[in-house]
């Protein structure tokens, strides 16, 4: 609570406020469980590292295709339907893959599957559940509510992996399943019992949600500022982010770890964003955002060349642990100020388009993590894990480039 001060008895009152906030971590860890069972399931059938990556990038694939509409979506539904819904299909989903496991009929294609579902449910967090948040928060105090929403988000993304390798390794894929779906289920009736009135509901038009694409992108291209926070969005999901892939096979094939060891590499990253959330919470660093901003990205890509070349040394799990955690840092550093910067650098009227705008970049996510499954066959998983992080860089300097002739004009 110190990040809220003396506003902390007023947002824990706030009717639903609370509910949401449980709801959000909860479901969060349970995806994040469901991504490393997976990926632990995935390689122990079919020793393929690619594999692997088609079925991890087929849970972020929606958000590439659909991203840019759930904002229009939520807008014309009750935002309260859309999240209990959601978690009563990711439960539905989770629980038929369990049940799968357990009578031992599972194949990998069909987690792909549950995958895309649970992907397709994860694309409405932003414009839906996180909404909700804001608005029962009410205008005073959503941004502290969205601050502790976020904070809670990096916790239980740490907290998934390690769940998601304890319950692999004692209960197997099914008791892991399971346990995702009866949570999810618990959550959804949790966010029915939450009084929520929408009080506009638009009319819905996929065709407006494309014209207000075209429109942001042509407010966007104008300023250079937000040119660079694409480029940026698109580097780091595509070289950046696309790293966690590559985990599952490193730490079987590479390191030789436990189930529960792979989660606890899996959670290093969101660990290290989880504490420089907090610190950049109580003290905002100082300077342009997009500074911030492309020096968390550098940093990011740096961190996984640097892994790259301490994974091929012996005892190599503590280093890594601790390279993966410096990278967290410069991933909440990124994830902080790519917000802060459509806040400030957009005019009201254009914030939802250029959010828009931002998701599609996101999108490229499952582009990257395809790409690093295939770059496993030719470079080996060190040599993938070192071609991201130069890829970023080689990216980012790009961008600098861009930088500098901008400002010589």
């Amino acid at each position: 609570m110190l990040i809220l001060g003396g506003s902390a008895q007023r947002l824990l009152k706030a009717p639903g406020l609370v509910p949401l906030w449980i709801a959000g971590g909860a479901a969060n860890a349970m995806l994040w469980l469901e991504v490393l069972a997976a990926a632990l399931f995935t390689l122990q059938v079919t020793r393929s590292g690619f594999d692997v990556a088609l079925v991890s990038a087929a849970r972020s694939l929606p958000l590439l295709v659909t991203g840019a509409f759930m904002g229009v979506i939520s807008d014309a539904t009750n935002r309260k339907r859309i999240v209990v819904g959601g978690l009563v299909v990711s439960a539905a989903s989770a629980g038929t893959v369990g049940m799968l496991a357990a009578i031992g009929v599972l194949r990998p294609w069909q987690i792909g599957i549950a995958a895309l579902i649970s992907g397709l449910v994860y694309a409405t967090e932003m414009p839906a559940r996180r909404r909700m948040v804001a608005e029962s928060a009410g205008p005073a105090l959503a941004l502290r509510a969205v601050a502790v929403d976020s904070m809670m988000s990096y916790a239980t993304r740490c907290a998934g992996p390690l769940l998601g390798g304890l319950a692999y390794q004692y209960f197997g894929l099914a008791g892991a399943f399971l346990l995702s779906a009866c949570l999810n289920i618990g959550m959804a009736i949790l966010v029915a019992r939450i009084h929520y009135r929408q009080d506009l509901l638009r009319r819905l038009s996929l065709l407006g949600a494309l014209q207000d694409l075209r429109d942001g992108l042509a407010f966007a291209v104008r300023r250079h500022t937000l040119v660079l926070l694409l480029g940026v969005t698109i580097l780091t999901n595509l070289f950046g982010y696309s790293y966690s892939t590559l985990l599952t096979p490193i730490g079987k094939l590479v390191l030789d770890l436990s189930p529960f060891m792979i989660g606890v590499l899996a959670a290093a990253e969101p660990a290290g964003s989880l504490l420089a959330g907090i610190f950049v919470a109580v003290r905002p660093l100082p300077g342009h955002p997009l500074r911030w901003l492309a020096g968390g990205a550098t940093l990011l890509f740096s961190v996984l060349i640097a892994a790259a070349i301490v994974g091929r040394m012996p005892h190599a799990l503590v280093p890594m642990l601790v390279l993966f955690a410096l990278g967290g840092v410069g991933s909440a550093v990124y994830n902080i100020h790519q917000t802060t910067i459509v806040m400030t650098e957009t005019p009201p009227a254009f914030r939802s388009r250029v959010m828009g705008l931002v998701t599609v970049c996101i999108g490229s996510w499952p582009i990257g993590m395809i790409a690093a499954g295939a770059l496993i066959d030719p470079l080996g998983l060190m040599g993938a894990l070192a071609a991201l992080g130069i890829g970023g860089l080689a990216g980012m300097a790009v961008l600098a480039g861009y930088a500098r002739s901008q400002r010589h004009r």
